[in-house]
């Protein structure tokens, strides 16, 4: 079976003159050999193919996968990580991962809580803030939280996001505004823990990896897993593996949000508690990292001792199992 990768690599853009922060989503070049080599190592053929200009280029051109291992994130616009589930869309061609409804409603951090709100799971209130007139209709009670609306990597999140007055609010709002170019989500401040749940599957046969509560250090920005927290989290964040009580309502939730939302083959769930102890739905990354071992999903699994290749291999066979349908004659 031949395999297509489809990725952003960093240094590309690095070097076409974007910035660490505009690029913090992209791979680096030994998480594309990681995954080619699991791949690989499972039997299959694996072709590089890069971002989604070239594989624009190669369907063009007549060039044929028999499914994608896709974890390409697109650079602009909210529909940016939908761009290449949209293109292999248009040719009939299998990926893994979740496709473009799913891609470009998780980037929207506000619609994806529209959606967890009318699924009647917990997560805070909040407020769009697209233009300076929707600061004098904000209803929420101080302290709040702020960052862009469809942005990752704690992109735009910081121990300013935290604000406790409305002096704070205009100021953090309107410069994240012009920096990122899109709209701020304001949501209700959560003081209490914060959570990552891995998850692997589709559907009904989705389940939880392991919850891992994620705990800032000395040094660590305050208030967050921040931008900065995360690029230097080796340092400044400490990951422990977890199943308390508080925790197993974390990955309960996580799992009906991923379901809810009709999230494919991996993923996590962030979730941080109320002053009350109940985990909320903070977003959904339904194209969670793959670095070996700076990126949240690997993490988790070599905590519970779940070895990159297998995991590899079973995001692979979550989505081989849409081949199937793929290759069925109703669809002829």
């Amino acid at each position: 079976m031949r395999w297509g990768l489809t990725y952003d690599l960093r240094s590309d853009y690095l070097a076409a003159g974007y910035s660490e922060e505009e690029t913090a989503e992209f791979d680096r070049p030994d998480t594309v050999e990681a995954i080619e080599k699991a791949l690989l190592s499972l039997g299959y053929e694996v072709e590089r193919i890069g971002n989604a200009k070239s594989l624009a280029a190669k369907l063009v051109a007549g060039a044929k996968w028999d499914v994608i291992f896709n974890i390409a994130e697109g650079l602009r616009g909210v529909g940016r990580e939908a761009q290449v589930p949209a293109l292999l869309d248009l040719y009939d061609i299998p990926y893994t991962f979740s496709d473009p409804l799913v891609m470009a409603l998780s980037l929207h951090k506000a619609m994806a809580k529209r959606v967890i709100r009318d699924l009647g799971l917990p997560t805070p209130a909040f407020a769009v803030i697209a233009e300076d007139a929707d600061l004098d209709n904000v209803n929420l009670t101080y302290p709040l939280f702020a960052k862009p609306v469809a942005e990752g990597t704690g992109k735009g999140v910081g121990a300013w996001s935290k604000i406790d007055d409305a002096s704070s609010l205009r100021e953090v709002c309107t410069r994240l505004r012009r920096k990122f170019r899109q709209p701020v989500l304001l949501e209700s401040y959560l003081p209490g823990r914060e959570f990552t749940v891995g998850i692997i599957g589709t559907g009904r046969e989705a389940e939880v990896l392991g919850t891992v509560e994620v705990m800032m250090q000395a040094g660590a920005e305050a208030h967050a897993y921040s931008y900065v927290n995360k690029e230097r989290c080796e340092e400044l964040v400490r990951y422990c593996l977890v199943n308390d009580a508080m925790a197993q309502t974390a990955a309960d939730i996580a799992l009906a949000a991923w379901r809810g939302l009709g999230c494919r083959d991996a993923g996590r769930v962030d979730l941080r508690a109320d002053a009350k102890g109940m985990p909320n739905f903070l977003e959904v990354n339904p194209l969670a990292g793959l670095h070996p071992e700076h990126s949240d999903l690997p993490i988790i699994c070599a905590l519970r001792g779940i070895a990159y290749q297998e995991l590899i291999g079973r995001i692979a066979a979550s989505a081989l199992k849409r081949v199937e349908s793929y290759a069925s004659p109703e669809r002829c």
